[in-house]
């Protein structure tokens, strides 16, 4: 998907400034937002999912707001689009009513802290054969779903070079939308920056992680 939110190698958006000692929260809505999200799922939707949620949104509008603004938005169309609430009931809310807790497989306050601490990996342990191998020259994919896609927009169509296979992981491409793991291998790949920005560039090179759906033999 060509989103607001595929900045890389995009102009204009100036120098990201790194804040010395970043508190995981900058306020407690913040918090409860990040809280909000993971508990709220009970299975009902995945990372992908969640992400294409926030993502998903006009330019305008996802420019706008800010990291967690965008949590809450996504938040909002996960729990209408999982038949939680209906949208009604969500402007209503936000006018102020009141609603009576229902019962929901939601993570209870209890199973939060230990799901956090065990974390989640998208590896899959499946005996899936590479398609290709460290050394091959090979072609970022040209392909622009109007999808959920982890392919940068700056290196489609650029080739690069196999620097390492990182192992089967989840495809969220599928994933995002209801179609399954789709477990393939992700390759670490070497850009020159010459290849991605021409005479503009200053030398170097950029590694992609990028999965094999991605990829053709150069």
């Amino acid at each position: 998907m060509n989103g607001a939110h595929d900045m890389g190698g995009a102009h204009g958006f100036g120098p990201v400034v790194q804040e010395d000692n970043e508190p995981n929260f900058h306020a407690e809505w913040e918090a409860k937002a990040f809280a909000l999200t993971l508990a709220s799922g009970g299975g009902r939707w995945n990372l992908d999912m969640s992400r294409f949620a926030r993502e998903n949104s006009a330019p305008d509008d996802y420019l706008s707001r800010s990291y967690y603004e965008m949590w809450t938005y996504g938040l909002e169309k996960l729990i209408v689009e999982s038949g939680m609430v209906t949208e009604q009931e969500l402007e209503a809310a936000r006018q102020g009513a009141h609603f009576e807790p229902v019962e929901t497989p939601t993570f209870g306050a209890d199973k939060v802290e230990p799901a956090m601490r065990a974390g989640g990996s998208a590896r899959v342990d499946t005996d899936v054969a590479p398609l290709f191998a460290p050394g091959q020259r090979v072609r970022a994919s040209r392909n622009a779903p109007p999808t959920h896609t982890r392919c940068p927009r700056y290196v489609r169509g650029r080739v690069g070079v196999i620097d390492r296979d990182h192992g089967v992981f989840i495809f969220p491409d599928t994933h995002a939308h209801g179609g399954g793991k789709k477990p393939q291998h992700i390759y670490a790949v070497r850009f020159e920056a010459t290849e991605l920005w021409g005479s503009a560039s200053q030398g170097g090179a950029v590694y992609v992680d990028l999965w094999d759906d991605y990829l053709e033999l150069a």
